[in-house]
């Protein structure tokens, strides 16, 4: 690990501190934000231990072939790889979900659209069908089923390399009985009717995805980012096919960018749906759009 600037590090090679130490200046030199927390998460991956278990002994040998492993995530860092990619997962409604680049990663603005569920359903042993459009890593999907015991599922995503994670999230959160994933355009081969749609569909206009931070326009699927020219292309297609897909009663949640709640409201007024609840994230934006079926058009 030669890059990074020329200052010192005071513990000796090959022990945790030095490899933190330079782990942290080769980080901060490709403006990293946090370089030397990221240092350790990457170190204690590396470790399988805690990173605060790293602090006790800084002069603690790593034996070479770790070390190189860690050299070799700070370098895929540097670059501006996600961490998330790098370790392999990612942390969602309290679950673990695994991560790769066929998917976005998890991102807790979306949680927002799991707490519109749970107010729209405050039954949790409704035995609800949920539909899960552009799966991803099954993320909202999954943590749905966890919410409700007597529920299940349908993840379906254009990609087959998505949908074979989501299947393999569904196994590691001992769900897999209650969820399955297709791989297809939509909804364009789902019959039958749902309780529960979910989705977070690509929204950010096209001209603007090559300008997003590196980490998302380098490394994830520009698939699931690019909404089209006005960001609303994937919209158009989901609440066109969603009175055909809501039970009497049903709702859609749906993620939205900022500022494209009127837009997508407007576009389900069209298509004979009727918007039921707007819910803010944390940062006061809002994210989820909770659509129902009118009356004389849900049955």
């Amino acid at each position: 690990m030669n890059r990074g600037g020329g200052s010192s590090c005071a513990e000796p090679a090959g022990t945790v501190g030095f490899l933190l130490c330079r782990g942290g200046q080769v980080l901060r030199a490709a403006a990293i934000e946090a370089p030397r927390m990221e240092a350790r998460l990457l170190l204690s991956h590396v470790l399988d231990c805690r990173a605060e278990d790293l602090l006790r002994d800084p002069r603690a040998a790593v034996a070479a072939a770790a070390a190189q492993r860690f050299v070799g995530l700070v370098q895929r860092r540097a670059q501006h790889e996600p961490m998330a990619f790098l370790l392999g997962w990612q942390e969602f409604w309290s679950l673990r979900f695994a991560v790769s680049a066929a998917t976005l990663i998890p991102r807790a603005d979306s949680e927002t659209l799991l707490d519109a569920t749970l107010a729209a359903f405050p039954v949790r042993d409704a035995p609800l069908r949920v539909l899960d459009l552009g799966t991803g890593t099954g993320c909202l999907l999954l943590a749905a089923l966890t919410e409700y015991s007597n529920a299940t599922g349908v993840g379906v995503d254009r990609s087959a390399a998505a949908a074979a994670l989501a299947a393999g999230n569904a196994r590691s959160l001992g769900l897999a009985g209650r969820a399955a994933f297709l791989v297809a355009d939509w909804a364009a081969p789902l019959a039958g009717r749902f309780d529960l749609v979910l989705s977070n569909p690509p929204y950010i206009e096209a001209a603007v995805v090559p300008a997003l931070m590196p980490e998302v326009a380098r490394h994830e699927p520009a698939s699931a980012l690019d909404g089209g020219a006005d960001g609303l292309a994937a919209y158009r297609a989901i609440v066109t096919e969603l009175p055909r897909l809501l039970r009497p009663g049903g709702r859609a949640v749906l993620e939205l960018g900022a500022g494209q709640g009127p837009a997508v409201a407007a576009l389900a007024e069209q298509a004979g749906l009727e918007t039921a609840r707007v819910r803010a994230d944390l940062g006061g934006i809002d994210r989820a759009l909770v659509l129902l079926a009118r009356a004389g058009r849900a049955g």
